[in-house]
Formats: C-alpha cells, sequence, structure tokens
C-alpha cells in the first residue's frame, strides 16, 4: 500500500471523541411544538384497546412541555466516554468505558427500537464497576455500546443494506478496531437479533451471547402464531410463550408492520412531538401499562425521564425515520422470534413481561450450545433500563463460564 492509501486507511479506521450539545433554539423549539399540539378526541373505549390513551400523552406533553430538563441526560450522556468511527462509509457512534479491574471481559451491547443508548446508561457502572455494585471483580467488563446505524448519534445510512446481518458484521469491525480479540454480545429488541446474527457468523473473536429477547420458536410453531392456528402437543410453558407470541403477531406489533412496509409514510413522526411520543410508547401492551403508570404518580423501574431521555434524543437528532427503516431492511429476511441457527455459547434471561416468556425446552433447541438459562421474578422487555441491577447480574452469571 503506498503511503497516500496507508493515510487514507487510518483516517477511515480512525476513532474520534464524540461531545454533542444541542442549542437552546432546537429546545426552545421543541417545547413549542408540544404546546401547539392539534390534539384528538378521547378514545371510545376506557382501555388502551385502540392505542395509547388520550389522558396519558397528554400527561406527557404536559410534564415534557413545562419541567422535562433534556440537559440533565445531555450531561450524563457526555461525561461518558462516546466516540464515532466510520464503518463501511457509516459513522458509528459508541459509549466505551473501560474496567479499572484487570483482565475485564469485552462486552459489546446492543439497544432497540424505540431505543437509544440511553436504555443502557444504568448498567455501565455495574458492569464496569461491580464490587461497587455486589459483585466480584473477577466479573468486570470492558462495555461497548454503539447506536443502532440510523439511531442516536450513529450516522443515518443513504443507501439500502444496512440490515441486522451487516451490524452483526460491523459490531465485529468495531470490537476489533478497539483492540479486541476475544469479546461477549449482549442484545434485547433488534439488539437480540443482532446478537443472534453474531452468533451465526461466528466471527472467531466472539466467546458467546447472551440475550434477553431470545430467538426460539420452531419455524413450524413460529409460522402457526402469525397465520392463528392452534398447534398442538404444547407443554404448559410452550403454550404460554406460544398464545403471547400469536398475541404480539395479531394485535401487538402494527408498527412493526408499518415500519417494515411504509417506513417513510411516517412523516408525522419526524415533525411531531406528541406523535413521535405517542408511537414509542405504543410498543407493547405490558411496556406500556408501566409507562402509563408512570405518568400518572406511580413509579416501577422507570421515571418520567427516562422515558423522555429516550423519546428526546430521536427527536433532536431527527432519526424517527432512519430508524424505523431498519424495519423495512428486515422486512421477510431472517424472521424476528425463530430460531436461527446459533451454534456458538448463548446465555439466555427470561423476564416475565418480555414480550414471550422463553420455555426451556425450545431454548435448548435454538440453542444447543445454551450455557446459561434463568427465570428473572420481574423485569420485561426493556430490561436493561427497567431492572439494571437483575440485568448486570444477568450478564455476569452469564458469561462467567467462559471468561
Amino acid at each position: 500500500m503506498s503511503q497516500t492509501g496507508a493515510t487514507q486507511q487510518r483516517s477511515a479506521d480512525a476513532i474520534r471523541p464524540l461531545e454533542k450539545t444541542f442549542s437552546e433554539a432546537e429546545l426552545t423549539d421543541l417545547r413549542n411544538r408540544i404546546a401547539a399540539t392539534k390534539w384528538p378526541e378521547r378514545e371510545t373505549v376506557a382501555d388502551a384497546t385502540q392505542g395509547v390513551q388520550l389522558a396519558t400523552t397528554q400527561a406527557l406533553a404536559q410534564y415534557w412541555a413545562t419541567d422535562y430538563d433534556w440537559r440533565k441526560c445531555e450531561a450524563k450522556l457526555n461525561a461518558l466516554p462516546n466516540f464515532i468511527t466510520e464503518i463501511d462509509g457509516l459513522d458509528i457512534h459508541f459509549i466505551h468505558v473501560r474496567s479499572k479491574h484487570q483482565n475485564a471481559l469485552p462486552l459489546i451491547v446492543t439497544h432497540g427500537w424505540p431505543g437509544s443508548v440511553v436504555e443502557q446508561l444504568k448498567i455501565i457502572d455495574p458492569l464496569t464497576n461491580p464490587t461497587a455494585h455486589g459483585g466480584m471483580a473477577e466479573d468486570a467488563f470492558d462495555v461497548v455500546i454503539p447506536s443502532l446505524p440510523g439511531y442516536g448519534y450513529s450516522g443515518k445510512p443513504t443507501t439500502t443494506g444496512w440490515d441486522v446481518a451487516h451490524i452483526a458484521r460491523a459490531w465485529v469491525t468495531l470490537m476489533k478496531r478497539l483492540g479486541y480479540d476475544k469479546f461477549v454480545a449482549q442484545g434485547g429488541d433488534w439488539g437480540a437479533l443482532v446478537v443472534d446474527q453474531m452468533g451465526v457468523q461466528a466471527a472467531p473473536e466472539l466467546l458467546g451471547i447472551h440475550s434477553n429477547m431470545p430467538g426460539i420458536f420452531p419455524p413450524e410453531i413460529d409460522a402457526a402464531a402469525f397465520s392463528g392456528k392452534q398447534p398442538s402437543g404444547l407443554s404448559a410453558d410452550e403454550k404460554v410463550a406460544y398464545d403471547r407470541l400469536q398475541f404480539v403477531y395479531q394485535k401487538g406489533i402494527a408498527y412493526g408492520f408499518q415500519m417494515g412496509l411504509r417506513p417513510q409514510t411516517l412523516y408525522g413522526i419526524a415533525d411531531s412531538p406528541v406523535g413521535l411520543a405517542s408511537y414509542f410508547l405504543d410498543h407493547d401492551a405490558r411496556s406500556y401499562e408501566l409507562i402509563a403508570r408512570v405518568f400518572s404518580g406511580e413509579s416501577e423501574g422507570l421515571t418520567r425521564d427516562d422515558i423522555l431521555d429516550n423519546i428526546t434524543i430521536t427527536w433532536l437528532t431527527n432519526t424517527a425515520l432512519s430508524g424505523a427503516r431498519l424495519y423495512w431492511e428486515n422486512w421477510n429476511k431472517l424472521g424476528y422470534f425463530n430460531a436461527k441457527g446459533v451454534s456458538i455459547p448463548v446465555a439466555v434471561s427470561v423476564f416475565p413481561d418480555e414480550l414471550y416468556p422463553a420455555p426451556q425446552s425450545w431454548t435448548e433447541q435454538a440453542y444447543p450450545k445454551l450455557i446459561h438459562y434463568n427465570k428473572l421474578p420481574k423485569g420485561g422487555h426493556f430490561a436493561a433500563w427497567e431492572q439494571p441491577k437483575l440485568f448486570a447480574e444477568e450478564v455476569r452469571a452469564g458469561f462467567r463460564s467462559l471468561r
């Protein structure tokens, strides 16, 4: 390679520090748009069967426009080591926190939709500094948390092709670029699909994966849930998982069909903060119940600021549609909840209010090298965000045998 070529290669592979501060004008515009919301009438039912309820959305909007302070979240983010690096022509943002403990295990953690790195902030210290959180020094991790392409501070793809398989390859490139020749990976929601694909691709540097939304359904069960045909011969645990999956496909994943088929049509959530917030709240029934309680004065795991931090970073980076296109990229490609053929070591944590509680029988079939399986007493789809203590303990336990 010529000297010029070598210089260009080093430049393309460069890891650049990032500190991001949004202008006061952008925050004022956000508050003004919230205040100018054109509200529809109340839903005609007494529950959430028609979608996100007016009272919940108005309570969120009132707090967002008057009392919420984005600068607190911005300060938390900027206090961490944030970086940008270019992979396959796209800028990828990531947080990289090294442990003070020797022989820490490198770990890359991937968020999902409607998400951002905000969801993982609470697990950074328990994983990098376990002795301060009831763990042992030998349980320490170096933690890397990237923003998915098109999400948060990462670049927005301008061409097609950034599907889950591509992201999985990019994460291996990122970890190797950081100097890690052995590492593990964790994910939930889209992150779970990413780590499954990392497991399928089985890069030699990848020791194993941990998932809190494992792809475990046999093909015939996945197809039956989509069509609504009840299979016979299921155990009690399998029937619960099947019934939950059928509900997801039949009633609970309208946003997935919309974004998978026509993401560019969603101009409303790019133009209206309240439109974006209500769309993000309508992820799954159990998560919505938890969030709605928060805005009616209760709290369990998440706060109003938690929820609005995640929505606000999407608003300020204008990534509602670029994030939505991930569904289009994966439409009819690899499936969502089905077994993918992962052959490397896998740890699975089952939180009871996940979209479905993965039965051990199907989990063992899907992951022949299952090294950890545990059912937790509480927690839902956004486990790292909602139950960071339990989540960190599970990650430590799940990967302990791979150190």
